[in-house]
């Protein structure tokens, strides 16, 4: 498998782009880095997958939460009637954000 090199100089422009600050360390290992992750990737996108099943997950994923049911609930005059504070027939709150 061929492996096409990033150099230093191009790290160093990528760098200069993205407005980071590097060392000639830090230049010459991130290219080796960088190198590296494109060789992986090729790798990656040589793999015949033809055959595979798109999948979303993994491993199998079941809902685990409960059907929504309809049933009783309290009478909203007695809960407004509890409120400190009611209009329009809904609760009715401090504003916190600011006036107006």
């Amino acid at each position: 498998m061929s492996t096409e090199e990033i150099s230093v100089e191009e790290t160093r422009h990528v760098a200069h782009l993205a407005r980071l600050a590097i060392s000639d360390d830090e230049a010459t290992m991130y290219a080796r880095q960088l190198s590296a992750i494109l060789t992986h990737a090729r790798d990656i996108a040589a793999l015949d997958i033809a055959s595979v099943e798109p999948t979303r997950h993994a491993v199998a994923v079941k809902n685990i939460t409960r059907a929504d049911e309809v049933v009783p609930s309290l009478d909203r005059s007695e809960v407004l009637a509890a409120a400190p504070r009611a209009e329009a027939n809904m609760f009715s709150v401090p504003r916190i954000l600011g006036e107006g």
